[in-house]
């Protein structure tokens, strides 16, 4: 068992990473970073099949790709409400349009709506998260959402756990290069074998609920909360799922809406509190 399955829009493993270009931390206004990285149209990386029968693989290609009206509002309207966090941000939208798609994370069509389907309803979960909170991000993937939570919050701190090599390196270098090591631990092994206590655990995957919670709530404190984003289903979800939030520890669960007036629809979250210490999955 693994404590994470695929992201919308995830590829095979492939390729190398390729440089994603110089970041300077200096202050610079949306619009001014919006045009010089994430313009009407994008260029992107592509792994297409090789139109030759011959050939066993194929190398990325770059493609210019038209963005998505929707996205380009979602971009504006998260970098207006976070203007301090605005260069970083696009920063990292571009590594996932770059590095992400090469080592196979983001699928190529993803990158024309990166912010309205990935960055934006992740980084917009920091409504619910408590000032100075410790938060566990389990089954990071390419940071999701993790690190837009990090971006947004400088209070925060976050660890990024994550069973895959390839996944924890492309994390460790993307930390490094939007200067927040000093507050973001990458943490490579499974979930059910991690040991942590923390404020807050977040994860953005498709398993049920209970086989969600089985993984993630051992990680909170008692007192703690799980913020698992879900989907139109998440109170069929809780009610299916009562009996094993009870057994690992979980009280009162409830669904909650996020990111109002930014993405549309807003942000769908399940939030669990750890009232008990409970039952690791897989314990007796």
């Amino acid at each position: 068992m693994t404590s994470r399955e695929p992201d919308p829009g995830e590829t095979p493993e492939s390729g190398s990473a390729v440089p994603s270009g110089d970041f300077s931390s200096e202050r610079t206004s949306p619009d001014r970073m919006r045009s010089n990285l994430m313009p009407s149209e994008i260029t992107a990386v592509d792994r297409r099949p090789s139109p030759d029968p011959g050939e066993t693989s194929a190398e990325p290609t770059t493609v210019l790709l038209p963005r998505d009206d929707a996205d380009l509002l979602v971009e504006e309207r998260l970098l207006l409400r976070y203007p301090d966090a605005a260069a970083a941000l696009l920063h990292y939208v571009n590594l996932l349009a770059t590095d992400g798609v090469i080592r196979g994370f983001i699928g190529p069509r993803e990158v024309t709506r990166l912010w309205s389907r990935h960055v934006a309803n992740c980084a917009v979960l920091e409504e619910l998260v408590p000032e100075g909170a410790v938060v566990a991000d389990v089954g990071s993937g390419a940071g999701l959402p993790g690190l837009p939570l990090a971006i947004v919050r400088p209070d925060i701190r976050v660890v990024l756990v994550e069973p895959l090599l390839r996944r924890t390196t492309f994390l460790t270098e993307a930390v490094e290069a939007l200067g927040l090591g000093d507050r973001v631990e990458v943490r490579r092994g499974r979930a059910e074998e991690t040991s942590l206590a923390v404020d807050v655990v977040t994860a953005r995957a498709v398993a049920p609920l209970d086989r969600l919670a089985g993984w993630t709530l051992p990680l909170a404190r008692v007192g703690g909360v799980l913020l698992a984003l879900k989907g139109e289903g998440a109170a069929e979800e809780i009610a299916a799922s009562s009996g094993a939030l009870e057994k690992l520890g979980g009280g009162h669960a409830e669904v909650l809406i996020c990111g109002a007036g930014v993405v549309e629809p807003p942000t769908t979250v399940v939030r669990v509190v750890r009232v008990t210490a409970g039952r690791r999955r897989g314990s007796r």
